[in-house]
């Protein structure tokens, strides 16, 4: 079928007239909520993709976060702007308020701005929302997925379960044998990864997990500190930390100066990303670096690629992670050895 003929063909079937079925294709919000959603299932049944020639795009990059409060996210948007400023697009930044899913209100706001292509970072599209995109000939990219995206989603990630081995690794390296972890979400699947990583270097030691000594944050400083003071009050306290990120391990630092804890001498901590803050704080943190401006910078590349027509050699990049020894560990005291 001709574009025109399943246009009208969806017209007749959802008993709408073809420019309603416009609207919906361009994200107008004047069309009843009913009448956008049979709409939107016949789209899918149909297969209907619009053709790229003949709807150009706008020469922007949707760049959707989960959060956009921390360093974190400005490392992600200086990666994305080294790609787009050589190709002449701009960057439109969304922020989903710590959600890990994107309501109507953004995809209709995408639909109507029709950008080149949309990089979305820790967050995720159900099938419909995918569908929609893919009907409007708007390709994506999910980098660091909170969730599996689908063997069929273009993905850009980075080695969580070997980071957070080799954090653990490092740690037990140094003598610690009683190593706590302050985790993500574990709903997020990165942070189950570098959980799943620590577990493992244990367990190759011949370690048993103490369940106690793993406590779950939410990837912010505050939260770092409070489980952190958790984890340093117990009777039988951690000689060593790993954190999930960086955040975590600052707000970790702060916990062990309010009960006058020494890092490294009286407590070692491991972070995870290598944000520029980490060389500064002191001591300067020990961390796993995660390529955060080279992961934006493919995830860029990925979807300008596709808006192009070019099919990329995988869908699933994963770059490696590095860790990088500073001065916040050392080997445990002799008093606090278990």
């Amino acid at each position: 079928m001709t574009r025109a003929a399943t246009l009208a063909e969806i017209a007749r079937e959802a008993g709408v007239s073809t420019p309603t079925v416009s609207k919906v294709l361009n994200g107008r919000a004047d069309v009843a909520p009913a009448t956008r959603e049979r709409v939107e299932e016949l789209l899918h049944q149909h297969g209907y993709q619009r053709r790229r020639s003949s709807t150009p795009s706008s020469p922007l990059l949707e760049l959707v976060f989960h959060e956009l409060e921390s360093a974190w996210a400005m490392e992600v948007i200086r990666g994305v702007e080294n790609v787009v400023r050589e190709e002449g697009l701009s960057v439109v930044l969304s922020e989903s308020s710590g959600r890990l899913s994107l309501g109507q209100s953004w995809m209709d706001g995408v639909l109507a701005r029709r950008p080149t292509g949309v990089v979305l970072v820790l967050s995720g599209l159900d099938r419909a929302q995918q569908a929609q995109l893919t009907s409007r000939d708007i390709p994506f990219v999910v980098m660091d997925p909170a969730g599996d995206p689908g063997q069929e989603v273009p993905a850009v990630g980075t080695t969580n379960w070997q980071g957070g081995l080799a954090a653990t690794r490092h740690l037990l390296d140094l003598g610690h044998r009683r190593i706590g972890m302050v985790a993500g979400p574990r709903r997020m699947m990165c942070s189950r990864a570098r959980i799943d990583g620590y577990r493992a270097a244990l367990d190759m030691a011949g370690i048993a997990v103490d369940p106690d000594l793993i406590r779950e944050g939410d990837f912010h400083h505050e939260t770092g500190h409070k489980v952190g003071l958790e984890l340093l009050r117990l009777p039988e306290r951690p000689t060593a930390v790993f954190a999930g990120n960086d955040l975590q391990a600052l707000g970790l630092y702060e916990a062990a100066r309010e009960l006058g804890l020494r890092i490294p001498e009286d407590l070692s901590v491991v972070g995870f990303d290598d944000l520029p803050v980490a060389r500064w704080v002191g001591p300067p943190l020990t961390t796993v670096r995660q390529p955060l401006t080279e992961m934006a910078e493919v995830a860029a590349r990925m979807v300008i690629d596709l808006a192009r027509g070019n099919q990329p050699s995988t869908l699933r990049v994963d770059l490696a992670t590095t860790l990088v020894e500073r001065s916040s560990t050392a080997p445990p005291l002799a008093s606090t050895r278990p």
